[in-house]
């Protein structure tokens, strides 16, 4: 029935997201729809929603007028993170068609019926305590790396988070499935595999529809280890707490898992983590450093930091700032605060006024850029292994080693997708680095 209807797809948000959109992608596919790209004039347009950032909230409808300037009696369909928490609000926005909540979105083939457009957008969403089964979902075809969902939702309560509202409590996919989707992966070609989920350390937990931890994640690492064909596998963010000395040094023995780990610390103030309501003090946090760069000295490490949290003082902000300055890690990703509703956050005294807010997040994106200069400037001399990315940008083509340092070199197709041994040579003016391959070494 659907042999000539077009669908494309819009994902806001993290790699969660892109990982479960590919995996919707494919549902319809199934049913007889073309995928095509987001710009092009399609039939439906999907569009998976984040709530992180009140940026992803108003891009959203930025980007239902984009596809409605394409054809505008497409039939317009939101999922995602801020469908689940506002659907109203989405459902208000013009020409929207249907919202479709946390639990529904795997389905939203059935929902649809003649594509006719509606007046009012139709919302379908489930209480979020509905939230307990899991959908497993891996993203491919438009990279040469896939994200692999092994966990969906989250049983911690920070204060500023809406995640646990928007996705649940914490489950996992069960082991055999998720060694499933990696060999499925891995028979595609693709070189490399980044494990995603929204609290991932928490693996296990809920594996069979209860809090019981079937398996670990140390567990899941050692599994996925064995799977023939995948050359390279990348943890993406742990939260320090689960991050455990014994994944530590698995990760530093293995063949497959790279020396990268993305650890979350929101803010280097002990006061501030238990205002956050955070599970672990900065010693923690320190101690998790020490280790990965005891077994690992050249690991690249990637941290998450909040500025502006209510009641963040001038000495509070300096206390973080010179905590990550002092610290051995590589960069930053650097989050603004801003206030969600629902969250204990919002009651919380000492709000920072928003120009404060952006002179702190300028200065921790300046300190993370300094960071990564060091790092990379610390890789220089050494030989490693890149893989090559599959789009040619301004002449050059762009890799990343296996510690996620990233390289160019002037633009050859058949580098696409392929491993290589390169030895590190210099940083160039655009802060990315130059290499010499080592002859004679194609990896894969």
């Amino acid at each position: 029935m659907n042999a000539d209807k077009k669908v494309a797809f819009y994902t806001l948000g993290c790699k969660l997201n892109f990982s479960e959109t590919s995996t919707i992608a494919r549902n319809f596919v199934s049913e007889g729809f073309e995928r095509v790209d987001f710009e092009e004039a399609a039939d439906v347009y999907v569009i998976n929603t984040c709530s992180v950032t009140d940026n992803a909230d108003k891009r959203f409808k930025t980007i239902v007028k984009n596809a409605l300037k394409k054809n505008d009696d497409a039939f317009l369909i939101a999922v995602g993170c801020y469908a689940q928490l506002k659907p109203e609000e989405l459902a208000a926005v013009d020409g929207v068609d249907l919202v479709l909540g946390a639990t529904e979105k795997f389905n939203v083939t059935s929902y649809i019926n003649d594509l006719t457009k509606n007046n009012v957008g139709e919302v379908h969403s489930c209480e979020i305590s509905d939230a307990d089964f899991y959908v497993g979902s891996y993203s491919i075809g438009d990279r040469t790396r896939a994200f692999l969902k092994v966990q969906d939702g989250c049983d911690y309560k920070c204060t500023y988070c809406t995640i646990p509202l928007a996705r649940g409590i914490s489950r996992s996919d069960t082991l055999e499935n998720v060694i499933e989707n990696a060999k499925e992966i891995s028979s595609k070609g693709i070189k490399e595999i980044v494990l995603t989920g929204v609290n991932i350390g928490d693996y296990g937990k809920g594996e069979f529809g209860n809090k019981k931890h079937e398996h670990t994640f140390l567990e899941l690492v050692k599994e996925l280890d064995n799977v023939d064909g995948i050359h390279r596998l990348r943890i993406s963010s742990i939260e320090p707490n689960l991050l455990k000395d014994e994944t530590i040094d698995f990760v530093s023995k293995s063949t497959s898992f790279v020396p990268h780990f993305h650890i979350p610390l929101q803010s280097g103030s002990d006061e501030l983590l238990k205002k956050m309501k955070r599970r672990y003090l900065t010693n923690t946090y320190t101690n998790r450093v020490t280790r990965i760069k005891e077994v690992m000295p050249n690991a690249c490490i990637g941290v998450d930091v909040i500025v502006g949290f209510p009641g963040e003082t001038d000495a509070l902000f300096l206390e973080t700032y010179n905590y990550l300055n002092e610290m051995d890690i590589s960069y930053l990703h650097v989050f603004t605060y801003s206030e969600r509703p629902n969250t204990e956050a919002v009651h919380l005294d000492g709000v920072i006024p928003k120009k404060v807010r952006a002179k702190r997040s300028k200065m921790l994106r300046g300190l993370s850029a300094k960071k990564r200069r060091s790092f990379y400037e610390s890789q220089i001399g050494n030989t490693v292994t890149a893989l090559f990315e599959n789009e040619n940008k301004e002449g050059f083509i762009h890799g990343f080693t296996e510690n996620y340092v990233k390289v160019k070199t002037p633009w050859n197709p058949e580098l696409v997708n392929t491993l290589h041994a390169i030895t590190l040579t210099k940083i160039d003016e655009d802060g990315l680095v130059r290499f010499n391959f080592e002859k004679n070494k194609v990896t894969a």
